[in-house]
């Protein structure tokens, strides 16, 4: 099958730290080329993958914003506006779309009339999503959780497919670092103050790692660095290398979310790692977490002070067994690729349908 994904414009694909989308694409992408499919990313020209066609030669925003510093708040459209053209000139060479970023490109996959899926890697119910499905209702939402899937019309549903990472990137790890770990922006959707209450209460070292968000800088200036000491730092942005070292040698990883997260990449991580999950009832979280075998799920700081012995004994070998069953790369591809499969078949009927001489 030949197929085309769409990455947004903002951070490389696979990304260099910090981008959990590209991170996603990138495995994906990557999976189905070992399954034998012809994979086209269009993208910025940042990075590579192996085996993937790369189409685009603009450098994505964050090559310049770090290149540089500051860039023209038109500088994303601009970049889009070259994918689209991207989109327009070589899309319709491919059997399916695949889009995970800026809404514009569904206006080009509808124009190709080629069946075309949408990744939606945010929450889905706000209203820039439901005007986008109401504008766009052949366009298929492959939702990344049940709970993410409960905003997308029944119509516009083609299933839900939960991500996964390839089995070698991380492997099981010991804890001997003993802290606790967090892991994601410093922002309060992901609240990093909750970390160090429960780091706090229970006398543990906490190791903070992510980037300050861009979008909300004052929580890290007047919550988290006020907070910060010899027991709990802020050790910035991590990368794959980083995170096998930063996520296997932690005795929990701590993800104490205060919005309703469509799935969590970074608790999948954890347990490639072996490492158990202190995760808030919110989202995908549920879905993610089997409480009482790969992490606990709790609705409070209190809860978590209770449970954190509990927690604490789970078997690594364990958490890392449940990972490779339920969210390697290979079970994300081959679920991905039936429900191309099934539009492809739909759409091969339908054009049969049409063909087929009146009686």
């Amino acid at each position: 099958m030949r197929i085309a994904h769409v990455a947004p414009v903002i951070h490389p694909v696979p990304p260099v730290t910090y981008g959990g989308t590209e991170r996603v694409i990138a495995n994906l992408a990557a999976a189905q080329v070992d399954d034998g499919h012809e994979v086209t990313l269009f993208g910025s020209a940042d990075r590579t993958l192996a085996g993937v066609l790369q189409v685009g030669d603009y450098r994505s925003l964050s090559w310049h914003e770090q290149e540089e510093g500051s860039v023209p708040p038109g500088l994303r459209a601009v970049l889009e506006a070259q994918l689209l053209r991207d989109l327009l000139t070589h899309g319709g060479a491919h059997d399916i779309i695949h889009l995970h970023g800026s809404a514009h490109a569904s206006a080009v996959a509808d124009a190709l009339g080629i069946p075309a899926f949408r990744t939606i890697h945010w929450r889905a119910d706000e209203p820039d999503h439901v005007e986008h499905f109401k504008a766009f209702p052949q366009e298929r939402i492959i939702a990344i959780s049940q709970a993410q899937a409960k905003a997308v019309p029944g119509g516009s549903l083609a299933g839900v497919v939960h991500h996964g990472m390839p089995k070698e990137r991380y492997h099981l790890g010991d804890g001997s670092g003993g802290y606790l770990a967090f892991l994601g922006r410093m922002t309060d959707q992901k609240r990093p103050d909750r970390a160090i209450e429960l780091a706090r209460a229970t006398g543990r070292d906490l190791q903070l790692a992510g980037p300050i968000d861009p979008g909300n800088p004052d929580y890290f200036q007047e919550v988290v660095l006020p907070a910060l000491d010899k027991r709990i730092r802020h050790v910035g942005s991590v990368d794959d290398t980083q995170k096998q070292d930063f996520l296997s040698k932690a005795a929990a990883l701590v993800f104490p979310i205060d919005w309703p997260e469509p799935f969590g990449l970074v608790m999948i991580e954890a347990m490639a790692c072996g490492t158990p999950v202190v995760a808030w009832r919110r989202g995908s979280v549920p879905e993610v977490i089997e409480d009482g075998l790969t992490g606990i799920v709790v609705d409070s700081v209190a809860e978590a002070i209770n449970r954190l012995d509990e927690l604490l004994q789970f078997d690594r070998s364990t958490i890392r067994r449940r990972f490779e069953e339920r969210f390697s790369a290979q079970r994300m591809a081959r679920e991905t690729l039936e429900l191309y499969r099934e539009a492809c078949s739909s759409r091969s009927s339908k054009e049969s349908s049409a063909s087929a001489p009146s009686p």
